[in-house]
């Protein structure tokens, strides 16, 4: 596949939008601080240079969930610029809080989704790194062609970071880890930075669930690429 060439519209997601329960204060938080600190989504590029007011690294995050982990690597990393995108209303809700209560300057949101935010509004060779962390597994079979780390994602995703840029990703799911780990080695724009999967470095926090997860003995796999 030539990663320039624009992907067709899907039919499939790795999403479903659910009528999730929205907290009054995550409604509240979206309606106040997304004009301030959120992106709309366009169908045309955008300059994160302009966007986040200064030159440097940027890295895109998709797939924030509630957040927790987003804020607390752009507060632990200010030098660095994070665009997280993620489709759930609550999930949105929440980061925009964290931004907010933690001053965070470095981190904006898109609400919307990511193949379309990555082919559209980011241009190729632009990013110096990328976050999928814990992404729906989709673990019955006839629902797997619904897992966002796929042949034609993965060669959008590295035809959108610099040489030298990371992807890194992650995940509880063993059968999930493989496939990932499948697709990233034969996509010819990247490179393993190790041998199968990698340790878990050090600026992706331990959530509380991946703990208990692993006090109950499951499995966590990262897996850390970088584009040749």
């Amino acid at each position: 596949m030539d990663p320039e060439a624009p992907l067709p519209r899907r039919p499939i997601r790795s999403y479903v939008l659910r009528q999730g329960r929205v907290s009054s204060a995550q409604a509240r938080a979206h309606d106040v601080l997304l004009p301030r600190y959120g992106i709309q989504y366009s169908p045309q590029p955008v300059d994160l240079e302009v966007i986040f007011g200064r030159a440097g690294a940027k890295t895109v995050e998709i797939g924030c969930g509630m957040g927790e982990t987003t804020a607390a690597i752009a507060a632990a990393h200010p030098e660095i610029d994070y665009l997280g995108i993620e489709v759930h209303t609550p999930g949105v809700g929440s980061l925009l809080k964290l931004i907010d209560a933690g001053g965070l300057g470095n981190l904006r949101v898109v609400q919307h989704d990511a193949v379309e935010v990555l082919r559209d509004m980011i241009v190729p060779a632009s990013l110096d790194g990328a976050h999928i962390f814990f992404p729906d597994p989709w673990p019955k079979k006839r629902h797997q062609k619904r897992r966002l780390v796929q042949t034609d994602f993965v060669a959008l995703l590295a035809s959108r970071l610099k040489p030298g840029g990371y992807l890194h990703l992650a995940t509880d799911w063993q059968e999930y880890a493989e496939q990932m780990l499948a697709v990233l080695a034969a996509e010819p724009l990247l490179e393993n930075t190790t041998t199968g999967f990698a340790p878990r470095p050090d600026y992706r926090p331990q959530t509380k669930f991946e703990t208990r997860g692993l006090k109950l003995g499951h499995g966590v796999w990262d897996l850390v690429f970088r584009r040749k």
